[in-house]
C-alpha cells in the first residue's frame, strides 16, 4: 500500500508538518547560514552569485548549480539597466518572503490559494548615499499590498493569515529590527 501525499498550493503539506516537527524536537535543525557574493564588472554593474548554504552546521549539496544575478542602476543613477538595483532586490526579497510564507501557511491551514500577488514599493532619498543631506541612506517607508483569491477561505481567514505572515517573515523581521553587521576588507 502506498502513502498519500497531501499537496496544497504546490506545497507538500506532509513534508511541511514533518519539517516543523523535526525542528520542534531538535531546534538546531532550524539553523541556516545563507550566502551571496557580488563581483563588480563596470560602472554600477555587478554580478551576484548565490551557490550553497549551510543547514544545521552542514553544507547543503542540493543545488547542482548556483544562481547568477545581474545588478545595476538605472541611467538616472549612472547605470545601464543591466539588472535591478540593490534596493529593488531588497523589495523583491520581501515580496518573495511574504508569498512563500502565505502559500505555505495557507496550505498548513487547509486554505487553497488560486491567485496571489504582492506589490512592494519603497521610498528612498539618495542624497545621503551621495554624501548630501537627507533623511537617511535607506528606505524611509515601505508599503506592501497583497492581492489574494481563495475558493475556500473567508475574508477574515485571509486577512488573519496576512498578519501572521508579516509577524513571521524573516525578511520583514530583518528590515524592522537592527541586525549586527560586521564588514571586513582585504587590500590586495
Amino acid at each position: 500500500m502506498g502513502t498519500t501525499t497531501s499537496s496544497r498550493n504546490g506545497i507538500d503539506v506532509d513534508r511541511l508538518v514533518a519539517t516543523v516537527e523535526a525542528i520542534r524536537s531538535d531546534p538546531a535543525l532550524g539553523s541556516f547560514t545563507f550566502s551571496a557574493s557580488s563581483t563588480w564588472r563596470d560602472g554600477t554593474h555587478n554580478v551576484g552569485r548565490i551557490v550553497g548554504f549551510t543547514h544545521a552546521g552542514e553544507s547543503d549539496a542540493s543545488r547542482t548549480e548556483g544562481f547568477q544575478l545581474e545588478g545595476d542602476e538605472p541611467p538616472v543613477l549612472l547605470g545601464n539597466n543591466a539588472g535591478p538595483n540593490a534596493v529593488e532586490l531588497l523589495l523583491q526579497a520581501l515580496a518573495f518572503c511574504y508569498a512563500v510564507g502565505y502559500v505555505a501557511n495557507a496550505a498548513a491551514q487547509g486554505i487553497e490559494i488560486s491567485a496571489l500577488e504582492f506589490q512592494v514599493d519603497g521610498d528612498v532619498d539618495v542624497g545621503p548615499f551621495l554624501g548630501l543631506e537627507g533623511p537617511r541612506p535607506g528606505f524611509t517607508a515601505i508599503r506592501a499590498h497583497a492581492r489574494v483569491s481563495s475558493p475556500n477561505a473567508t475574508r477574515e481567514q485571509l486577512t488573519e493569515l496576512c498578519s501572521y505572515v508579516q509577524s513571521t517573515s524573516p525578511v520583514r523581521d530583518s528590515l524592522v529590527n537592527p541586525i549586527p553587521i560586521e564588514t571586513t576588507i582585504d587590500i590586495v
